[in-house]
């Protein structure tokens, strides 16, 4: 289970991050619906590039994988608030939700 969960986060970490990277249309959408500059919201990308790596990490050393989690929490909790100011509904914010729940879950199995 704990593998399963372990995937499941990097490619909840992975799928955004490359999006990002790739410029998609509907990314460039999401920062400027945020009021994020562009070239910052990228930063986001890097952030989830690093979570997943260490969840990857954190199949042979617990602890990063420990972190990247509690990390990739801080920033979903982030991006809950940033749609909350946005005035979105649950909807746009299922994503984030989602990839939350795997988060937190693979915390309390860890």
């Amino acid at each position: 289970m704990f593998i399963t969960l372990s995937l499941l986060l990097t490619a909840a970490c992975l799928v955004p991050a490359a999006g990002k990277f790739a410029g998609h249309p509907k990314m460039r959408h999401t920062a400027a619906h945020f009021g994020i500059p562009w070239r910052r919201y990228r930063l986001i990308g890097v952030a989830e590039l690093a979570a997943a790596a260490g969840v990857l990490i954190g199949l042979a050393w617990r602890p990063a994988g420990l972190l990247a989690a509690a990390g990739m929490i801080l920033l979903l909790l982030g991006a809950l608030v940033t749609h909350r100011r946005a005035h979105d509904d649950v909807r746009e914010a299922l994503p984030a939700l989602l990839a939350l729940a795997v988060a937190g879950t693979y915390l309390a199995v860890a």
